[in-house]
């Protein structure tokens, strides 16, 4: 597969009736490409994958479940956001080699980084940073976490300095998901939770997790010794329910190829639908509890006026 046949993959859902819209840009200009099933009222996620450039087995599951959704019309209430390749710039190396990079400087630095001209095994992005360490949640403090360029694990010299990075965090605020979901490769597990958190939200987050767990037969894992990603800048900043899922069996060698496909979409097929209802369940407890809330200020006010 080439980086250009990937992306006619995305494009192609148009002939679908999925409108495709950009949720930013890349370093090097590139449009991440994004769709919505559902209604744009009520409770709304976000599903995001492709920010490791050798994972590009998560956008062709996302091009598949957003097909799949959009075809069965299973989702009745909300809508789901889904972005399917937040670092093209990386995929297309990964993809296409190097020969993609445009610039001759650019292109001799990614080729030392890298120890050579295989790049089937890159994780990061144009500059070397891996993106999914690069966001301010208790940034640089990952065990795996490294601190020069590096086609894995280098956290960039300060958090939030990406532009797909940016491009996300600016996209999620807009759309104010209530839950998010980010698709990885590989090992078939599920990462809940960030430390610091309330034993309250830990709790709340875990029993979603369940219910995604149950639906994929993968495990159920707290996060640890992990921070800077995009799931952990959820949890922390906006304090919502938010999750890794590793696709993949442990086994398959990077990158994983489109023969496993098959396999990991009958897996995770309904995860969106799940964690959409998950979602919309979790939005209508915060509005007993606000009205709750809102009818004791009430009855206090009642009784001050008397």
């Amino acid at each position: 597969m080439t980086y250009q046949e990937l992306v006619q993959r995305i494009v192609d859902l148009q002939d679908e009736g999925l409108e495709l819209f950009n949720a930013g840009k890349s370093v090097l200009g590139k449009n991440i490409l994004a769709t919505h099933v559902g209604s744009y009222d009520g409770t709304q996620i976000l599903i995001q994958g492709g920010i490791h450039a050798r994972e590009y087995i998560s956008t062709l599951l996302m091009i598949e479940q957003a097909r799949y959704l959009n075809a069965t019309g299973a989702v009745t209430r909300g809508g789901i956001y889904f972005i399917f390749l937040t670092n093209p710039d990386g995929a297309e190396i990964v993809l296409d080699g190097i020969d993609s990079v445009p610039c001759d400087i650019t292109k001799q630095y990614l080729v030392l980084a890298n120890g050579g001209f295989d790049f089937s095994k890159y994780k990061a992005n144009i500059n070397l940073v891996d993106l999914n360490t690069n966001f301010d949640a208790d940034w640089g403090t990952g065990g795996q976490n490294v601190r020069c360029p590096s086609t894995e694990d280098f956290i960039g010299f300060y958090p939030n300095s990406e532009r797909e990075v940016i491009s996300l965090i600016d996209f999620t605020r807009q759309v104010r998901p209530l839950l998010t979901i980010s698709y990885h490769s590989k090992g078939e597990v599920i990462f809940y939770g960030f430390p610091g958190q309330s034993e309250q939200d830990i709790a709340r987050d875990r029993a979603i997790g369940e219910q995604l767990s149950a639906t994929t037969g993968y495990p159920l894992i707290f996060t640890e010794n992990s921070a800077g990603g995009y799931k952990d800048w959820c949890i922390r900043t906006l304090g919502i329910p938010s999750y890794t899922i590793e696709v993949g069996n442990e086994n398959i060698e990077h990158p994983i190829e489109e023969e496993y496909l098959p396999e990991i979409f009958e897996q995770n097929k309904d995860v969106p639908l799940v964690a959409l209802n998950a979602a919309i369940e979790y939005q209508n407890q915060i509005n007993i509890q606000q009205k709750r809330s809102n009818n004791r200020v009430m009855n206090l006010f009642r009784r001050f006026r008397r």
